[in-house]
C-alpha cells in the first residue's frame, strides 16, 4: 500500500488513494466521528445509548472534549465531515487530569500504567463504517496512529477492547488464551476493579487449541497483539455495549517500528519527513 506521509509540529496526514488519516481539526468533525460511532454501536452493535445520545444521534461523553480524534476520511465522498469512514479516540495524560481519570479506569485499575514517568495513551473508542473494514483501512489507520506516537514520544498505550457478548462462558476460549499467552508482564499489569472482575482463566492451558482462540479473536485485538500487545487480569462485562472487555497494554517501539520503518524515523531526524506548511 502506497502511502504519502505529511508531518509537521502541529499535525499530519497520511494518504493512500482516495483516503486520508488525520486528526480531527473541527467540532464538526468530531461531531462527524461521534455519528459514526453512534451508528456502528448503538444501530449496528445494539449497543444502549442515553435519551440524549439517542436524541442526538451522536455517541458522546466528557472525554471527547479533552481527546484528540484520528479520523479516516474517504475524499471520494468528500474532504471533511462527509467523507468521515473511520475514527480512534486519543487520549493523553493531561487530558485525563482535566477530567479527573483515563476511562479505562471505570473498569481496571491501572495505578501502574499511570505510574510509568514517561507519556502514556489511552485508546478507544475504535470503529471503522461498514464497506472499509479492509486490511488496507486497518493498516492506515495503525499508521496514523504510529505517527501520533512519534510525534508525541508516547513510550506506552492502553485501553479496553471488547470481544461480542457478555457470556464469559461463551468466550472462553479467547478469555484463557489472552490470559495464558498475552498477560501483561506484573510491573505494567492492569487488573479489573474488584467489583467488575470476571475471571479469564476458564480453561487450563493444556486445552487449548492457539490457532482456533486466535481465529475467535475480534481483528482489533489481533492487531494490538501483532505489535506485541498484552492483556490485563480480569475481564469486564459491559452490559450497556453488550461485550466483554480486556484491559490491553502496548509498549509502543514495535509499532513505530514496524509501520515507520521505511522513514527509519529517529526523533532526532525529523527533517527527513516531508513536512506541511500550512
Amino acid at each position: 500500500m502506497a502511502v504519502t506521509t505529511f508531518v509537521d509540529d502541529h499535525g499530519f496526514s497520511l494518504r493512500a488513494g482516495n483516503l486520508e488519516v488525520r486528526l480531527a481539526e473541527t467540532e464538526e468533525e468530531i461531531w462527524a466521528a461521534q455519528e459514526l460511532r453512534y451508528a456502528v454501536f448503538y444501530q449496528e452493535m445494539a449497543a444502549k445509548p442515553s435519551a440524549e445520545m439517542a436524541a442526538a444521534g451522536r455517541d458522546f461523553d466528557a472525554y471527547d472534549d479533552v481527546a484528540d480524534h484520528l479520523l479516516v476520511i474517504d475524499h471520494a465522498r468528500g474532504k471533511g465531515v462527509q467523507g468521515v469512514v473511520g475514527t480512534y479516540r486519543l487520549i493523553q495524560r493531561d487530558g485525563a487530569a482535566r477530567i479527573g481519570a483515563f476511562y479505562s479506569a471505570s473498569e481496571y485499575d491501572i495505578t501502574k500504567i499511570e505510574a510509568h514517568p514517561g507519556r502514556i495513551l489511552e485508546l478507544g473508542r475504535s470503529c471503522v463504517a461498514g464497506p472499509y473494514r479492509s486490511g488496507g483501512t486497518m493498516q492506515l489507520l495503525w499508521r496514523g496512529i504510529a505517527a501520533y506516537l512519534f510525534q508525541h514520544d508516547i513510550e506506552i498505550m492502553f485501553g479496553c477492547a471488547s470481544l461480542p457478548g457478555v457470556d464469559a462462558e461463551a468466550l472462553k476460549l479467547p478469555l484463557s488464551y489472552l490470559y495464558h499467552y498475552h498477560l501483561a508482564p506484573p510491573a505494567l499489569r492492569p487488573k479489573a476493579l474488584p467489583e467488575r472482575y470476571t475471571d479469564m482463566r476458564l480453561l487450563p492451558l493444556a486445552e487449548i487449541d492457539q490457532r482456533e482462540a486466535i481465529a475467535a479473536l475480534p481483528p482489533l485485538i489481533k492487531g494490538y497483539l501483532r505489535v506485541g500487545g498484552h492483556v490485563g487480569d480480569g475481564a469486564v462485562i459491559d452490559e450497556q455495549f453488550g461485550t466483554t472487555d480486556v484491559a490491553i497494554i502496548v509498549k509502543t517501539d514495535l509499532v513505530t517500528e514496524k509501520y515507520f520503518k521505511h522513514y527509519e524515523l529517529k526523533r532526532e531526524q525529523r527533517p527527513i519527513l516531508a513536512f506541511r506548511k500550512d
